[in-house]
C-alpha cells in the first residue's frame, strides 16, 4: 500500500495499517515528516538557530496520537513530552481588560467570575456541561466514523443533538449561557477553523471550544513538529517505508482501479490501494485521471486564508503567555470583511503565539520566537498578495506594536512570511490553509467523501475530507482512512477495499 504525503493524516493511517499487518510505503515530497505541520528552521546572526512550526501551533486530544502509535504497540510518553498549556490562551480586549481561558472548569469559573462577575461565571458552568454533552454525542456518532449517506446520522444521539440545540446557530447558542462579549468571543472564535463566522456557524462547533477549552492545550517539547517526527519514527520502527524527497506525480489507474503511483523522476511504486493526503481538490485534479473529480468537488467554498509572520526576535515580553490572543473592538464585521465582502480587516483580530514561552530551545540562547497569524481572505477575495504582502508585513508589525510589542519590528533579527498565495503554492486550494468551509452542505456526509467514487482503490485523508480541518480531526482521518481500508473496525460500517 502507498499513503502519498507523510503529514499527520498520513502517518496515523499509516501505523494502523502497519499494525495490521500491512506493507505500508509513505512518499513524501518534502525532506522531513509533517505536512502542514512543518519545520523551518534559520539561523540567527548571532549563531545558533530558531526553529518555526510552519503550521498548526494548538496540540488538543493528544490520546488520539497515543491512540495511533499504541497500533504498533508503541507508548506515547516513549515519543513525545507533552508539557499542559497554562493559560490555554490569553485574551486581551480593547477595553484594556484581560481573561486567562483555563482547562480546568472550576479555575476558569473563578477567572470568569473575576472579570465578568459571579453572572457569567454560573453561565460558564452551564456551558460546560453544554458542549461535554455536545462532544459525547457528536464525537462517537459523528466524528469517529465512516459516514456514506445522509442515513448513516439517523442514529439516537442525532436525536439528543437536535435536542441540545445542536443544529441551531453557533453565537445566539453560546449567548444562551454567556452574556459578556468577552466570554462570547473567547468560547465561538473556534469556529473560524472550520471557515465560518460564529453567526453562522452550527452550534455543533463548539466542540472545537471543548477540544481546547475544556479538554486543555498541549506543547510537545521541540515543538508541534515533533509529533509527526515521532509518528514517523514509531512507524518506520515497525517497518513502513518512508521516502522523503519523492514527489509523487499521478497515480496509476487501469480499468477504474488504482494499482499504484508514479513519481516525478518516472519511477513506479505498485499498490494494490493508494492513501492520498494532500488537500482533496488538488489531489483529484492533479493526481487523478480528469474524469474522477466529483461535481461537488469542483463547487466547494472555502475558509478563509491568513497572513503569518514568524519572527525570531531579540525581544521578550513578560505579559504575554504561550497563545495570545488580541481581540479588536469589531467581531462580528471581522468575519463580514473576511467572508462576505471579502477584504482584510478594518479592525483586525489577531494571534500571537510564543513557542519559546514553554520551549526555550526553540531559539538561541537569550532570543524569543513569535508565531504571528492574521486572518485574511482566502485567493477568491482577487487580492495581489505578491503586490501587497510586503506592505501588509508592515501593517501586522505596526500592529504589533500598538497592542503592545514595543520594539518588535527592530528586534526581529530573522523572519518568514506565508501569505495566502504562497499556501496555494504549497498546494492549498485558494490558499485556503483550513480547508473547504464546514458550511451545512459541506459537513458530515456532505463533505467530499474519503473514498474516489470513479476510481477504486483509492481512499482520501486529510482536513479536506471527513471530518474536517483541525489536529484532532485529521488524525482521526487517517484512522478512517485505515477502516477503509481493513474493515470495520469497533462495530462501525465500512466498505472495505483491500
Amino acid at each position: 500500500m502507498v499513503v502519498v504525503g507523510a503529514g499527520l493524516a498520513g502517518l496515523s493511517a499509516a501505523l494502523r495499517l502497519a499494525g495490521a499487518g500491512r506493507e505500508v510505503t509513505v512518499v513524501e515530497r518534502e525532506d522531513v515528516p509533517g505536512g502542514r505541520a512543518g519545520l523551518l528552521e534559520v539561523a540567527s546572526p548571532a549563531g545558533g538557530s530558531y526553529r518555526f512550526d510552519t503550521g498548526p501551533t494548538v496540540l488538543t486530544m493528544p490520546d488520539l496520537i497515543a491512540d495511533a502509535l499504541d497500533c504498533v504497540g508503541e507508548k506515547l510518553e516513549d515519543w513525545l513530552e507533552l508539557t499542559p498549556i497554562d493559560p490555554l490562551y490569553r485574551a486581551y480586549y480593547p477595553d484594556g481588560s484581560r481573561l486567562d481561558v483555563k482547562a480546568d472548569a472550576a479555575a476558569m469559573e473563578a477567572e470568569v467570575e473575576r472579570v465578568c462577575g459571579p453572572a457569567e461565571a454560573a453561565g460558564y458552568r452551564r456551558y460546560v456541561a453544554f458542549v461535554s454533552q455536545l462532544y459525547r454525542y457528536e464525537m462517537k456518532s459523528f466524528i469517529d466514523r465512516n459516514i456514506d449517506s445522509p442515513l448513516d446520522l439517523v442514529r439516537p444521539d442525532l436525536a439528543r443533538l437536535a435536542a441540545l440545540g445542536g443544529f441551531r446557530r453557533l453565537a445566539p447558542k453560546v449567548g444562551q449561557y454567556l452574556k459578556d462579549p468577552r466570554t462570547q468571543r473567547v468560547l465561538s472564535f473556534q469556529s473560524m477553523y472550520a471557515g465560518l463566522s460564529p453567526y453562522d456557524a452550527l452550534a455543533i462547533y463548539a466542540v472545537i471550544a471543548y477540544m481546547d477549552s475544556v479538554a486543555g492545550v498541549y506543547f510537545p517539547k521541540g515543538g508541534m513538529h515533533a509529533v509527526p517526527r515521532a509518528l514517523a519514527g514509531a512507524a518506520e520502527k515497525h517497518g513502513v517505508q518512508l521516502r522523503y524527497s519523492t514527489e509523487v506525480s499521478r497515480v496509476l489507474v487501469e480499468h477504474g482501479r488504482a494499482v499504484g503511483v508514479e513519481t516525478a523522476d518516472g519511477e513506479r511504486i505498485p499498490a494494490d490501494v493508494v492513501v492520498l493526503t494532500p488537500d482533496l481538490p488538488v489531489a483529484y485534479r492533479e493526481l487523478l485521471p480528469p474524469a474522477a473529480t466529483p461535481r461537488r468537488v469542483k463547487r466547494l467554498g472555502y475558509s478563509p486564508s491568513c497572513f503569518l509572520l514568524l519572527a525570531g526576535s531579540t525581544q521578550g515580553y513578560t505579559k504575554t503567555a504561550h497563545h495570545n490572543i488580541h481581540f479588536g473592538r469589531a467581531w462580528r464585521e471581522v468575519f463580514t470583511d473576511l467572508i462576505d465582502r471579502r477584504q482584510l480587516m478594518a479592525d483586525p483580530s489577531v494571534l500571537v503565539t510564543n513557542p519559546t514561552h514553554s520551549d526555550p530551545s526553540l531559539a538561541p540562547d537569550g532570543r524569543h520566537s513569535y508565531y504571528v497569524l492574521f486572518p485574511t481572505p482566502n485567493l477568491d477575495a482577487g487580492i495581489d498578495w505578491d503586490v501587497i504582502g510586503p506592505r501588509y508585513r508592515d501593517e501586522v508589525v505596526a500592529r504589533l506594536e500598538q497592542l503592545g510589542y514595543v520594539g518588535f519590528g527592530d528586534a526581529i533579527e530573522v523572519e518568514d512570511v506565508t501569505t495566502p498565495a504562497d499556501w496555494q503554492r504549497r498546494g492549498m486550494e485558494r490558499g485556503a490553509p483550513f480547508a473547504s468551509a464546514h458550511s451545512f452542505f459541506q459537513t458530515g456526509p456532505f463533505r467530499p467523501a474519503n473514498l474516489a467514487p470513479k476510481v477504486d482503490g483509492v481512499v482520501f485523508a486529510g482536513s479536506g475530507t471527513q471530518p474536517g480541518v483541525g489536529v484532532p480531526m485529521v488524525l482521526v482521518s487517517g484512522r478512517l482512512a485505515a477502516e477503509r481500508i481493513l474493515g470495520p473496525a469497533r462495530g462501525y460500517r465500512s466498505r472495505a477495499l483491500g
